[in-house]
């Protein structure tokens, strides 16, 4: 047999790196005796050499003529003791933790696990390969062009959160070889829609390399959310027209780059607090095999187990420096390699515990806050875990921004009908300053939704009092209870037309207070024109129609598609609703102030007036002459001033426009208990001081004054 090769090389990078003659490699492994590195020709030969080079465990050589487009995988010998938390096997096939591009998934197999399915207690000896994906050498070069980052400020952000797959595989107008893929996102007739809404950024659930979990292949069923990766440098090549040989990295690039030409910014939702390994029984794919104590958070008392914050059986070691170098070393990859604008950490209070406690002050917001690339992106925390006070809204550091949960569910509130939701909605529609302005934080560090992926969409939120998650197979178990939901009447569709017309008003309410809040809007892809999942609200499962995006309703729901794209150009065309500072209110010698609460009968609301825990209405007064922040070149704002008649009431009411120091004309801009022409793009006739104004039960009526000329 040919003898290959073999120079020192370095230990940094680590990973696969091509340099155009050969291709370094590189692992680290504190606990390992050996570590060979395995090559697999196309007919899936396999070729073993020893890395013969070890710096700071990390093990490492050189291949001449070693091109991209090569397989490899590693074995590590060393010590198997489960109850020191020691796992190395050599006769597992271990995936990269560095690799750039995986061909190939799993094939779920006995030999993928360390131990006897009928004695866990015994060293399973059989080969992995055969059932494992492999790791591809890639080309890093590619032809960027011009691209720059849009670089869109966070106030003027309007976030879309799309999954790759479901969101193209219906669409007519993409090649059905491209549909699913990351070149069907970036086909022209998908950015023209998401141009023509007005995103400015695409929230891209997990595209990092992940695997199904066993058990829900086994029940015929796969991980369609993708929240289990198990490379953090590698595209899912699933998500790819052609995943062969590492060409899915080009084709990611090719949707990045296409995407800022459309001056689209492009956020991956990351998932550095567990990988696909799973818990003790689960199987050895990289990490687990490679330094376990190392990768993972492992009981004191029992290094056999896995701690355990994230509700997947294991969590990701972010007190090892090791851990910490793959998070970073991974984030710093997409930024400067494939050129993405921000991240959104999933379950981001995990990576946040040192010890036990939550702590804003860990060693993975030092490294975050100090280093010079990753701290120049959009950081957008899950502000939440499973473990003990992981609930953590409001709690992050300055740089960061968060999925405002307490928004979700006060907005959801406030809308179908709960008691004593005033205040809290007035704080959440204006920023939510009790949360975030104690540290230094500002408006836009609430990343403001009502729906995302994980629960109901927007025309289910309005249909469904509880979830309808029987196709999962987990007999309704799965999925939050908690969905502060109202089916106004009926549970699922109906054909009642006064239902039918109340969901319409319901859904258009919430995209008002949506957009019309202060902070970043974050809309989950097809609620733009009505996409239903039938209830299910956990549809993590399904890579199906039920997930899809229909886009045969874009034409059935012209109206609702015509209307955020009109609420979605109200807010981008006006700075009153893209504050980036927190408003004043009323303060003495300051006129009529920035903000002023009024009741519906026109006059300024009283302590007593908040405290009414049956209250349900109220005007917003927004003045567009008290702009406070300036402009990029340090002119003064002024924009048109606002009214927001908002009647959470069941009973239609009259309100009366402010008279007094909020005199002048007012101009209808929007009612959405109008179905046929909902938000105007031409004003209305202007209604003068102290009119009284009809508002429909469960409706918002908007009214602008324009600046003074």
């Amino acid at each position: 047999m040919h003898m290959r090769e073999v120079w020192p090389g370095e230990s940094y990078p680590l990973g696969a790196t091509w340099d155009g003659v050969g291709t370094g490699f590189s692992v680290f492994s504190e606990v390992a005796d050996r570590v060979e590195l395995c090559l697999f020709s196309g007919s899936g030969a396999e070729e073993r050499i020893v890395l013969p080079e070890v710096d700071g465990f990390v093990w490492h050589g050189y291949l001449p003529g070693v091109l991209p487009g090569q397989r490899y995988g590693y074995r590590v010998h060393g010590p198997f003791e489960p109850r020191r938390g020691l796992r190395c096997n050599p006769a597992k096939l271990l995936l990269d933790p560095y690799a750039k591009a995986v061909e190939g998934e799993a094939e779920w197999n006995e030999a993928l696990f360390s131990y006897r399915f009928t004695d866990p207690d015994k060293l399973n000896s059989d080969d992995s390969a055969p059932f494992m994906p492999k790791n591809v050498v890639v080309n890093p070069f590619f032809d960027w062009g011009t691209d720059r980052p849009p670089r869109t400020p966070y106030h003027q952000t309007v976030i879309y959160e799309a999954h790759v797959r479901g969101l193209t595989m219906r669409h007519p107008a993409v090649p059905e070889a491209q549909r699913g893929t990351y070149a069907g996102l970036a086909h022209p007739a998908v950015i023209e829609h998401l141009s023509s809404l007005g995103v400015t950024a695409i929230e891209l659930m997990p595209v990092h390399q992940f695997v199904p979990e066993h058990a829900l292949v086994a029940r015929g069923l796969t991980n369609y959310w993708g929240y289990n990766t198990i490379a953090y440098l590698a595209p899912h090549n699933a998500y790819a027209a052609t995943g062969q040989r590492g060409e899915q990295v080009q084709e990611f690039k090719a949707m990045v780059r296409a995407l800022h030409e459309a001056g689209i910014e492009v956020i991956l939702d990351v998932v550095y607090n567990h990988t696909a390994e799973g818990d003790h029984m689960g199987p050895t794919l990289a990490f687990r095999g490679i330094d376990n104590a190392s990768y993972y958070r492992l009981h004191d008392g029992d290094r056999r187990y896995h701690l355990d914050y994230t509700g997947c059986g294991n969590s990701l070691n972010a007190r090892s420096p090791h851990a910490l170098q793959l998070i970073m070393d991974s984030l710093r990859y997409w930024v400067l390699e494939m050129h993405v604008d921000g991240f959104r950490f999933d379950l981001a209070a995990a990576l946040a515990r040192e010890l036990h406690d939550v702590d804003r002050l860990s060693a993975f917001f030092d490294l975050i806050q100090q280093d010079p690339v990753i701290s120049q992106v959009k950081l957008i925390a899950e502000p939440w875990d499973v473990g003990p006070g992981g609930y953590q809204v409001g709690n992050f550091p300055p740089l960061w921004t968060e999925w405002n949960g307490k928004y979700r569910d006060t907005v959801r509130d406030f809308w179908r009908g709960s008691h004593s939701a005033l205040p809290e909605f007035a704080s959440r529609l204006t920023g939510s300053q009790d949360l975030y302005a104690l540290s230094g934080r500002r408006p836009v560090a609430s990343i403001n939704f009502v729906t995302c992926h994980d629960g109901f969409t927007l025309t289910d939120l309005v249909s469904y009092d509880s979830k309808h998650n029987e196709a999962n197979g987990e007999d309704n178990r799965d999925g939050t209870d908690d969905n502060r939901s109202w089916n106004c009447g009926v549970e699922g569709p109906t054909d009642d037309p006064e239902i039918v017309r109340l969901r319409g008003r319901q859904r258009r309410n919430l995209l008002t207070t949506l957009f019309l809040s202060q902070g970043v809007p974050m809309m989950l892809s097809g609620d733009e024109f009505g996409r239903t999942q039938g209830g299910n609200n956990n549809a993590y499962c399904q890579d199906n129609e039920v997930s899809w995006l229909d886009w045969t309703l874009a034409e059935s729901e012209s109206e609702l598609l015509t209307f955020v794209r009109s609420l979605v150009r109200l807010r981008s065309r006006h700075p009153v609703f893209q504050r980036r500072r927190f408003f004043r209110g009323r303060m003495p010698g300051d006129g009529k102030g920035d903000l002023v609460w009024l009741t519906p009968h026109g006059e300024e609301m009283s302590a007593a007036d908040w405290q009414t825990g049956y209250a349900k209405s109220l005007t917003v007064y927004l003045n567009g002459e008290a702009i406070t922040e300036l402009g990029p070149r340090g002119e003064r704002i002024v924009d048109d001033s606002f009214l927001m008649l908002i009647n959470a009431h069941h009973e239609d009411m009259t309100f009366t426009l402010p008279g007094g120091a909020f005199g002048g004309t007012w101009h209808p801009v929007m009612d959405t208990a109008d179905e046929t022409e909902p938000l105007r793009e031409s004003p209305g006739p202007p209604l003068p001081p102290e009119s009284a104004v009809p508002v429909v039960g469960r409706s918002i009526q908007l009214f602008r004054q324009p600046r003074p000329s």
